[in-house]
């Protein structure tokens, strides 16, 4: 008898239905699997007769044919066991159900155990735009896919459960999760802007970067706190949406990182890769593609600390995402895309020994040394950084004022970046983006006017600074931030000015 059965696959961070095809016939007893399935699924077939067996239900001596549709999809991974054998046992009657209102997903265990599977909420979040009633899935994925609203979660430990439930001899039912209502989660760290001694342009930069959602670059000598800076952004930044939370959490779901500890990604990502990295670690790939570090830092940090250090390729990688906030991966089998809109974070020394910009310490590298170290980064990936800023070496009265001197804290300037984003917000409204960084040039034509002493200042620092068109839209972007945070309506020769000192090269 021929039975059919739906599950789901991501294809990026969006869902394709696979429909399980089983017919049961006369010949060597066996189960054959086809429809391009890789080795986890092909091994599925001694997990699903073992699990059937011990969960009271052994196969009868027939053959099944199992095919996974459609069949140029290639299959990975371990969340069809539980589809098969759900097929297997509606071919053999033994339950009864309508397959156009499931999808089922699960990693069979020999006891009949169901064990969690990797891309559970990108899934749920397809069932509910295709209209698809009831999705079953494994307990161990229930608190990211109750995340996703108006669609029935069955979530279940064990396959004797889904027996019980679709068999009408059975009075058995199983009820669905109720329904994650998000709250804005405050951010719980360690580390604070007021602990930071001194520093005050630094703070300043981030704070209208936090704002603005701007990527830069930190030169400074070694110890001048640029790290310590760079892990303070998460504490200034505002809290993630629900939409927010949704879309970095499928991320998290595709690459495997959800766990019992942590269902759900509800803080801002911050990612600080090594610079031993490699571009597929960093831009995403393999043979099946997943996320990588820049996807994992979608609305939140990639910080790259030594930015020099990281091989060149690794660098040049990032030109296409910092502008399209996107990055698009092709394989054999096709191409998939990520969102990647991160703020990119980077710090490096002046030089190789790190001095040349310190006041009491001799640099003792070659003028050859420092110009092949500072041209490990591009001019055009330095074009895509909005600001380029100079940490100087914290002042010895800055560093040992009484504790009881306090910096400013970072739910102050927390409170200031939220301001500035609830105006973009309003701004945006209509347009589909949500900071100042992604406005595209017609964007910026209608929304960063400038007056005409403005404008004789952009001028002049066009020709001084020989700036690229693509600087000059990005300081207009950043000018504008500078105002949301003054809360001004218009973008002023001040805004502008202040602006501009973040463009100049930093060593």
């Amino acid at each position: 008898m021929l039975s059919r059965v739906q599950s789901a696959s991501t294809l990026g961070l969006n869902g394709q239905i696979i429909n399980i095809e089983v017919d049961m016939t006369q010949g060597l007893p066996g189960i054959t699997i086809v429809g391009l399935p890789d080795t986890s699924i092909n091994e599925a077939k001694e997990r699903i007769r073992l699990g059937l067996k011990n969960s009271g239900i052994v196969l009868p001596q027939k053959r099944f044919v199992l095919n996974l549709a459609p069949a140029e999809v290639k299959k990975i991974g371990t969340g069809y066991d539980l589809p098969m054998a759900m097929a297997i046992l509606k071919a053999l009657e033994l339950i009864q159900f309508s397959e156009q209102e499931y999808i089922i997903l699960g990693e069979l265990g020999l006891d009949g155990s169901i064990r969690g599977v990797q891309g559970v909420l990108p899934i749920a979040k397809y069932a509910q735009s295709q209209g698809i009633p009831y999705l079953i899935i494994p307990l161990a994925n229930a608190h990211e896919a109750s995340l996703v609203e108006n669609i029935h979660i069955l979530a279940i430990q064990h396959i004797q459960e889904l027996i019980d439930h679709f068999n009408p001899q059975v009075s058995y039912t199983i009820k669905p999760i109720p329904h994650y209502h998000f709250e804005p989660q405050p951010i719980v760290s360690d580390i604070d802007m007021s602990y930071i001694r001194g520093q005050k342009l630094a703070k300043r930069a981030l704070e209208i970067a936090a704002a603005g959602a701007h990527n830069v670059l930190m030169s400074g000598p070694p110890g001048a706190g640029k790290t310590l800076l760079s892990r303070t952004i998460p504490t200034i930044l505002p809290m993630m949406d629900r939409d927010e939370v949704l879309e970095v959490s499928q991320l998290y779901s595709i690459a495997g990182n959800l766990s019992d500890e942590q269902p759900l990604i509800l803080n801002r990502p911050f990612r600080a890769p090594h610079h031993t990295a490699s571009s597929i670690s960093l831009i995403g790939g393999g043979s099946f593609p997943k996320p990588g570090e820049i996807s994992l830092a979608h609305r939140g940090v990639l910080y790259m600390d030594e930015f020099p250090e990281f091989p060149r390729l690794v660098l040049e990688s990032l030109r296409q995402p910092l502008e399209d906030r996107i990055i698009t991966i092709s394989r054999a089998q096709g191409s998939l895309t990520f969102p990647a809109d991160f703020m990119l974070i980077a710090s490096q020394n002046p030089c190789p020994c790190g001095y040349l910009t310190d006041k009491d310490r001799e640099c003792i590298c070659t003028q050859a040394q420092i110009v092949r170290y500072q041209q490990k980064i591009s001019g055009p990936l330095l074009d895509r950084i909005d600001m380029l800023i100079q940490v100087e070496k914290v002042k010895t009265e800055e560093l040992i004022q009484p504790s009881e001197t306090r910096e400013e804290s970072s739910e102050s300037i927390r409170k200031r970046v939220e301001k500035a984003r609830e105006i973009q917000k309003t701004r945006f409204k209509d347009m589909g983006i949500k900071t100042n960084s992604e406005m595209n040039i017609k964007q910026i034509q209608s929304i960063c006017v400038v007056d005409k002493q403005s404008q004789e200042l952009l001028t002049q620092a066009i020709k001084k600074m020989n700036l690229s068109a693509r600087a000059y839209n990005r300081i207009l972007k950043l000018s504008r931030t500078i105002a949301d945070l003054a809360q001004a309506e218009n973008i002023q020769i001040h805004h502008i000015a202040e602006a501009l000192q973040y463009r100049e090269k930093t060593s």
